[in-house]
């Protein structure tokens, strides 16, 4: 299973000032901007100054995901990830290098601000404040989490000795910036209400983001694209109940040794399905040839069920042939393997983070006994709408 939620807020903020005409960037507030940046600024060739992302998923969802882990709905062994998805524009990347993912320990607002505001917009968080109402008087960050040339920066989430609480990383090696990050500790931190949940802040990691040796200009989409590209929270958990014993009643189990030819497919797909909606799709499994005949005509009654660990699903947004949910069903993480009742395989999937008036689209991958795999994909789509 893979449910989505989405930021309440979302900003960036940048410790520098213009090369121009030296006006600060420290106090200016980015939070309507439709990108995150995350980068280091050199000037003659030396470092001058890193920027940071804040994301934050603290609202309703939040609320709602609290529910459903207290209720059992959800279990206590799933696992959370931070997905940010790069926008064009990323350059002067290192080959390697890594980025840091750490909880806020303070309240901050989003703000009305974009980087291009003339005169500055300073409403909302910065790299010195993380509250400057319109009107009203700014509230400065803590303490200095970053060294003095840099001036005052979000408060980090730490001990008295300076451990950070429930960091993540993520490496990337020649590869796209596109963030999946595992943050289940520090989710299962809020959810347990060890500490506050004020969001967490992405940045280059450790020493890398003020060195001379580590480079990148790296933009997200933020919650304010109008993309579906939007920063999310990806909660992932095994669900499916086993294809084996008396789950699967009648049903006659599909020959996977390689040498049939079988043919998997959607039973009872709607043409549409609202936002919010928890399905469960229907799979159909069978020879794609039944011969007539006494012996093998009962498959087309009874019909056939994959074998466990055989059968797993993937969703994909037909518009940008984005996988929404990917195929996961390897040993260790079995997101995606399908499920069994006496009806048929199935799976179920919930529909809140899918957004409305879009097309998906269903693809099946059925393993083979001799190490080869098979994708059915033959138009299994299905619209999400409005509530």
């Amino acid at each position: 299973m893979h449910h989505f939620i989405f930021p309440t807020q979302d900003t960036w903020i940048s410790s520098g000032s213009s090369t121009i005409d030296g006006e600060s960037f420290k106090d200016q507030n980015f939070g309507r901007d439709q990108i995150l940046e995350v980068k280091k600024e050199f000037y003659n060739n030396t470092f001058n100054y890193p920027t940071r992302a804040f994301v934050n998923f603290s609202g309703t969802e939040f609320t709602e995901l609290s529910k459903s882990v207290s209720d059992g709905t959800i279990p206590t062994d799933a696992k959370y990830y931070l997905r940010l998805y790069e926008a064009e524009g990323n350059s002067e990347l290192t080959e390697e290098y890594t980025l840091a993912f750490q909880p806020i320990s303070q309240s901050w607002t989003e703000g009305t601000g974009k980087f291009g505001d003339n005169p500055k917009n300073t409403n909302g968080c910065s790299w010195e404040n993380r509250l400057n109402p319109i009107g009203g008087t700014a509230t400065a960050w803590d303490f200095v989490d970053i060294d003095s040339n840099h001036g005052s920066g979000p408060a980090i989430l730490g001990d008295e000795f300076g451990n950070i609480f429930s960091a993540s990383t993520q490496t990337f090696s020649n590869e796209s910036p596109d963030v999946n990050v595992e943050v289940t500790d520090m989710v299962n931190m809020w959810l347990e209400g060890q500490k506050e949940n004020y969001g967490m802040v992405a940045r280059f990691n450790g020493s890398s983001e003020t060195d001379n040796t580590t480079f990148g200009h790296l933009k997200f989409f933020s919650r304010n694209t109008h993309t579906i590209f939007s920063p999310r929270l990806e909660v992932r958990w095994d669900d499916h109940i086993a294809c084996s014993g008396s789950n699967t009643g009648s049903l006659i189990q599909l020959g996977v040794s390689g040498l049939d030819d079988n043919f998997l497919y959607m039973k009872g797909l709607r043409e549409e399905y609202k936002v919010g909606e928890r399905v469960k799709f229907r799979v159909g499994a069978r020879k794609r040839y039944i011969q007539k005949s006494f012996t093998n005509s009962v498959q087309t009654v009874t019909g056939s069920f994959i074998p466990e660990g055989s059968g797993s699903y993937a969703i994909k947004d037909i518009a940008t042939d984005e996988f929404i949910v990917p195929f996961e069903d390897n040993q260790d993480t079995s997101y995606t393997q399908l499920s069994c009742d006496s009806n048929s395989n199935y799976f179920i999937q919930y529909l809140d983070g899918f957004y409305p008036d879009r097309a998906y689209k269903i693809l099946l991958k059925l393993k083979l006994d001799d190490g080869q795999e098979q994708v059915f994909d033959d138009d299994f789509e299905f619209i999400v709408k409005r509530k």
